[in-house]
């Protein structure tokens, strides 16, 4: 994960369903070596499967992938308790398709991808963990699929509700190229050298939904709230939890890139999960 220099409000935002139509697996690799599914729209999605057990679900965060995940504590800790990992590239990272217009990230295009996913798998109930951009995404699950049976939001607070986010849209017209970029130019030199392509991150930004304190009070499961004790990225986390009836809010060491790489965050959240297991 990118860590950066410029000014801290600016710092990489590293977080951002519903009938469903056909969706395909192709043929190929075995589910759990990794394989694609063709999504609503004909995009190809990568995912992953690992473990039997209980489903959760890993949602990743802005410019990362399904790699990010697998290099923190808490994937592992997940497979050696019982529970059946899946992870998934979000549409426009990694090996999954990336769509060449906005037009293939608006509307809940993410959110639908995961449930889509959710039905091809065959899974009654899942659990969710979402951490930073992941969590915006997360949230409209919350609310768009009845079969997220608790969820984690994590690096995440109550900026997830207001659709017109300025640092959102400063994050998207830096991707662009609009205006003073100076504060950007660590984050822009990450994105260049790491191969990513600029205007497919503007399209996430510029298509990424928000979910209105009125929907999140209609949440009635389980939801975990956890956060870094030095990060204030993405408005209060505690303002977020206060929004969802049956949410309780953590704080775990660290600033909003490292957080979730800590033994206590991956604690944490594995207890949550334990304790909220749901038949499937």
């Amino acid at each position: 994960m990118y860590h950066h220099s410029i000014k801290t409000w600016v710092s990489l935002f590293c977080c951002l369903f519903i009938a469903q139509p056909a969706f395909t697996q192709e043929a190929g690799a075995a589910p759990d070596a990794g394989t694609y599914f063709t999504s609503f729209d004909d995009t190809r999605i990568y995912y992953e499967v690992r473990g039997e057990g209980q489903p959760v679900v890993l949602l990743h965060g802005f410019t990362n992938t399904i790699e990010s995940w697998k290099s923190k504590i808490l994937y592992q800790a997940l497979l050696d308790n019982g529970f059946k990992v899946i992870a998934l590239d979000l549409r426009g990272n990694g090996k999954s398709d990336k769509p060449e217009t906005v037009a293939g990230y608006v509307q809940d295009a993410e959110t639908r991808d995961v449930s889509g996913l959710v039905s091809l798998l065959g899974l009654s109930s899942y659990q969710l963990v979402g951490y930073s951009r992941g969590s915006i995404i997360a949230s409209r699950l919350l609310v768009l699929d009845k079969r997220v049976s608790a969820a984690v939001l994590g690096g995440m607070g109550d900026a997830l509700t207001n659709p017109d986010w300025p640092r959102r849209m400063a994050f998207y017209k830096a991707l662009i190229g609009e205006g003073d970029t100076t504060d950007f130019q660590g984050f822009l030199r990450y994105v260049d050298e790491s191969g990513l392509d600029r205007q497919t991150l503007a399209f996430q930004q510029q298509a990424q939904s928000s979910t209105s304190p009125t929907d999140l009070a209609s949440v009635k499961i389980p939801v975990l709230v956890i956060s870094g004790d030095a990060d204030h990225e993405n408005g209060s986390a505690e303002a977020l939890a206060k929004l969802i009836p049956a949410a309780r809010v953590k704080r775990t060491p660290g600033v909003h890139n490292t957080a979730h790489q800590s033994p206590q965050f991956s604690q944490e959240v594995l207890s949550f999960l334990q304790q909220n297991r749901h038949k499937h």
